[in-house]
């Protein structure tokens, strides 16, 4: 699978085009994408700007830290409850 190619910046930049008037076609051509993947940018960061993308990026990231300490906890609360039932 290949690495993340384009920026927030550059998908955003894309997507203005295409609200320009630029043609579906011309578009994912010109920068070498399938119509797959311009619809799911679309979904993702339709009618987002710049720092949207960014905050949008962060509470991702926050989002997962707070499930891994979540994982964590409850891996701790098991492994008590384990050792309590032996004695």
């Amino acid at each position: 699978m290949r690495g993340k190619q384009f920026s927030e910046e550059q998908i955003i930049g894309i997507l203005k085009e295409a609200e320009a008037g630029v043609a579906l076609g011309d578009l994912t051509r010109k920068h070498g994408i399938c119509e797959g993947t311009y619809y799911r940018w679309k979904a993702k960061y339709g009618g987002l700007e710049l720092s949207d993308a960014k905050r949008l990026r962060q509470l991702e990231q926050e989002n997962t830290r707070l499930k891994r300490l979540l994982a964590d906890a409850m891996l701790d609360k098991q492994i008590l409850q384990e050792t309590l039932r032996r004695f």
